[in-house]
């Protein structure tokens, strides 16, 4: 694979997986213990604050992983490593609360006032991730980054203004701040990015980062669709812009939207509380447990109300059985609820979770709680979050273990195996896994550990 513009730093520091020790042998006896044979074990303190990890896996050559010698060897890796299958250690420097996946880059920010408070990594050939100086000339940008490169926001207040959440798409990007709004960046060729759409635009080595306007009180949540956008307010509105050939913007039309207009449809009057689309498909929870749809549905995903292939206005979905409905998840062909009780529903099409014979539902199949780890030793084992890249799933129960199933593209769910995975599979993160986002071959874990 060709890197025309790689960025590759030589001040950026060893990055490996730390090998940590749930208890440490000591070696040398103690005086008074003349005949202690035996090891002794030293244990982390109750009181000991958790150490914040980031881990990412699956393929590495877009350099969305953020571990330049997987791409590029350095002299203690004699070969580049292009699926990582198991989760590996990213070192950074401050506390990450947030990471989203797109399609071959990745970004991460922490909640600091610092004013380094965003980084990415992977593929920028949109200037998904921003204007990266290369070391040869102030006015390239690198098509590649491969370790994880600050973006710089154009804020106004940079040492008080937070990042809240961050989402990606194909190649567009959005960064929410709790005191100054969102901003876009990348790909606009659609609208995508809430601004007007130039005309032969180069997006390559592009310094545009937008601040997007046109709502009515504070956005609190934000996802990117492949090529659209969704922006959730405080009032539980929600507003869209971008791609609209499939319905996802379900702003009653097929057309391009570059500024956010406000979703209405079976939407209108609801207050929404959560948010969510990866390809062509949009889905919204109600703050009353209801969930709503729009947009793609010619893998069923919204067959409950419709025959057709797509619906350009949000409709109310009725789920038999899956009770008051708090998260929702969709990827390109799959949609997955969670209820107030942990108990995950799919449906849509490809692997599904409960076997392989079971590829395609139009109504919403209930995993069992037994393959997220309930057990007569564990019998209150809940999943409390759920996230879908493109083909696969991810479930965090409330024990902080994380759970994966679907099409194991380029290694993308971490289970040491390059092996499509019909059932959920808990994958090895040492400490609590907190989040995790979810991308189309490569994932990134947000977990905390007392070692």
């Amino acid at each position: 694979m060709a890197l025309p513009c790689v960025r590759l730093c030589a001040r950026h520091k060893r990055i490996g997986l730390e090998v940590c020790g749930y208890a440490t042998l000591s070696k040398a006896p103690r005086p008074q213990e003349r005949n202690n044979d035996g090891p002794v074990f030293q244990y982390v303190g109750t009181n000991r604050k958790p150490n914040h990890k980031v881990f990412v896996w699956g393929f590495s050559f877009t350099g969305a992983l953020g571990i330049p010698s997987f791409v590029v060897p350095n002299s203690g890796r004699k070969k580049p490593r292009k699926y990582q299958l198991t989760p590996y250690r990213l070192e950074t420097e401050d506390q990450i609360s947030s990471a989203a996946c797109g399609y071959g880059f990745t970004l991460i920010a922490s909640s600091t006032k610092d004013v380094t408070k965003l980084w990415g990594m992977g593929l920028n050939k949109d200037s998904q991730l921003g204007f990266q100086r290369t070391q040869h000339s102030r006015h390239q940008s690198y098509d590649y980054v491969l370790e994880p490169s600050p973006v710089a926001l154009p804020l106004g207040r940079p040492q008080q203004t937070r990042v809240v959440q961050v989402a990606c798409g194909r190649a567009h990007s959005l960064v929410l701040t709790d005191q100054e709004g969102v901003f876009s960046m990348g790909n606009n060729a659609y609208g995508q990015c809430g601004r007007q759409m130039v005309a032969d635009e180069v997006y390559s080595g592009s310094h545009v980062i937008h601040k997007v306007e046109g709502f009515n009180s504070r956005v609190v949540q934000v996802a990117c669709g492949q090529d659209h956008s969704l922006f959730l307010t405080d009032e539980g509105r929600v507003f869209a812009c971008g791609w609209g050939a499939d319905g996802q913007t379900g702003l009653g039309h097929h057309n391009i939207t570059s500024r956010p207009v406000e979703v209405g449809g079976e939407l209108a009057g609801v207050e929404v509380q959560q948010i969510s689309t990866y390809g062509d498909c949009s889905l919204a929870v109600s703050r009353d447990g209801q969930l709503y749809g729009w947009g793609n549905s010619e893998y069923l995903q919204l067959a409950s109300v419709t025959e057709s292939t797509q619906i350009n206005s949000p409709q109310r979905l009725p789920l038999t059985g899956c009770g008051r409905v708090v998260q929702a998840a969709c990827g390109g062909t799959q949609v997955a609820v969670l209820n107030e009780k942990g108990e995950v529903f799919v449906w849509g099409y490809g692997i599904l979770g409960k076997g392989p014979k079971l590829s395609e539902s139009s109504t919403p199949e209930l995993i069992p709680a037994t393959l997220f780890g309930r057990s007569e030793f564990n019998p209150s084992v809940a999943v409390r979050r759920i996230h879908c890249g493109l083909n696969h799933f991810a479930a965090i129960t409330d024990g902080g273990e994380l759970f994966v199933w679907g099409k194991n593209v380029r290694g993308c769910l971490g289970i040491g195996k390059k092996d499509d995975q019909y059932f959920p599979w808990r994958v090895t993160v040492p400490g609590q896994v907190v989040d995790v986002a979810c991308g189309v071959d490569h994932m990134v874990a947000l977990a905390k550990s007392s070692l």
